[in-house]
């Protein structure tokens, strides 16, 4: 009989490091060649196996497979497409299970966050009720280091570097300028409903008083004359204010700042301008001269400036999954657990994706400064591991050398209608 394949699919936003978990689900599949065959990646996520458009990794180099490692974004196609309901659509269950068996795929490795967790348990539940022998781990990934019972994810560590390096080399730029020019900064970072990313521009300061001097988190609600309030002041004592602004910073009611009107494949509300906002708020109340940024795909996209602690992570965590598959584990998802801060220190845990499946983990109070505009003491000790070490590309010209897969399909077999 022949040996069971894998598939592996990639998920939502992508970031600089989860293409170094498809490394290693790849090369540790490799490894076990005694239990699983082929490793099957899908075009564009999850599409990839509804659409029987499966790419066949084993036609790929090693050389080209461990170069994934330092090659940001998703070297397969991801999408955002949320699978509906075991009830309201079973239909799309039953495709990806007849997608498998006419590929004897009997492992699934979804990479993504919340709302991939979600379908990757759902589709083990399918799976087991039509009785059909299907192994399904998910791997954690998200910029905004909201997937619970997980210290941290994959890809947070490396948005958290680029935008506390970021944050300081902006602020610097602004103090050299603000007696005679621009005396306010705005960074916008992502977020929707979690600040890690802006509390992570807290790590600039290595000094009290240092910028950001405000960070908006979506923890703490906006209240406009206790901001005006903040920026008045810091410009009187320093010369110029640097602000960062989670996307997601909303009022009191829980409406968003900068709320586009639209609504993205998940169903979540279409984010951005917060920043452009907030300084136009300011020019009109306070009169200062401003700049402002989009930190936007820039943030979650530059693997030059990676932390090397996340790469790692990011790495072990796909080796993991393929080793709990192996190990005969189902519907789980391998976590970090954290066991020092000083020296830091981890190891691999894992969770029920029926519990990880659409929770999302905010900041805890004890991270944000009593003024809500700032992140204690507790809450960058939590941070600062995450953005330790570089872990830079190969470079070739003064350009970064990343990977491009040749993604060739394997012949389909099923109908393309279902």
């Amino acid at each position: 009989m022949a040996k069971a394949n894998a598939f592996y699919a990639q998920s939502g936003g992508v970031t600089s490091v989860i293409n170094a978990s498809a490394c290693g689900v790849i090369e540790t599949a490799r490894q076990h060649k005694d239990v699983i065959g082929k490793v099957y990646a899908g075009r564009n996520g999850i599409l990839g196996a509804l659409n029987e458009e499966l790419i066949d990794t084993s036609k790929e180099s090693a050389k080209n497979i461990a170069g994934l490692r330092q090659t940001p974004s998703g070297a397969f196609g991801s999408c955002r497409y949320k699978l509906k309901s075991l009830q309201e659509n079973a239909r799309e269950y039953q495709r990806l299970l007849d997608v498998f068996e006419a590929h004897n795929i009997r492992y699934f490795f979804y990479n993504g966050g919340g709302d991939s967790q979600d379908t990757a348990n759902k589709v083990a539940q399918f799976g087991h009720q039509s009785g059909y022998d299907l192994t399904c781990i998910g791997v954690p990934k998200t910029v905004d280091n909201d997937l619970p019972f997980t210290d941290c994810c994959p890809g947070f560590g490396s948005v958290a570097k680029y935008v506390a390096v970021s944050t300081r080399e902006a602020a610097l730029d602004v103090a050299s300028m603000c007696e005679t020019s621009t005396k306010i900064f705005v960074l916008e970072v992502m977020g929707r409903h979690a600040g890690w990313i802006a509390a992570a521009a807290s790590l600039a300061q290595e000094t009290n008083g240092d910028a950001p001097h405000i960070i908006l988190l979506p923890e703490v609600p906006f209240v406009q004359t206790k901001f005006l309030q903040k920026v008045k002041q810091t410009v009187k004592d320093k010369g110029y204010c640097v602000i960062v602004a989670s996307e997601g910073a909303q009022y009191k009611d829980g409406s968003f700042l900068a709320d586009a009107g639209g609504k993205d494949a998940f169903g979540h509300t279409q984010l951005g301008g917060v920043a452009p906002m907030l300084a136009e708020m300011i020019k009109a109340k306070l009169g200062y001269k401003y700049h402002w940024a989009v930190a936007d795909y820039l943030q979650r996209a530059a693997r030059h400036i990676a932390s090397a602690t996340d790469v790692e992570q990011a790495y072990a965590l796909g080796k993991a999954a393929v080793e709990f598959a192996v190990a005969g584990k189902n519907a789980v998802m391998p976590t970090i657990v954290r066991t020092s801060d000083k020296p830091y220190r981890w190891k691999i845990g894992e969770a029920k994706l029926s519990r990880v499946a659409n929770v999302e983990r905010k900041m805890p109070k004890n991270y944000i400064s009593s003024d809500g505009f700032g992140v204690t003491a507790a809450g960058k000790r939590y941070l600062a591991p995450l953005i330790s070490g570089e872990d830079y590309p190969t470079y070739k010209n003064g350009m970064p050398q990343y990977v491009t897969l040749k993604n060739e399909l394997v012949k389909k077999k099923l109908s393309a209608k279902w």
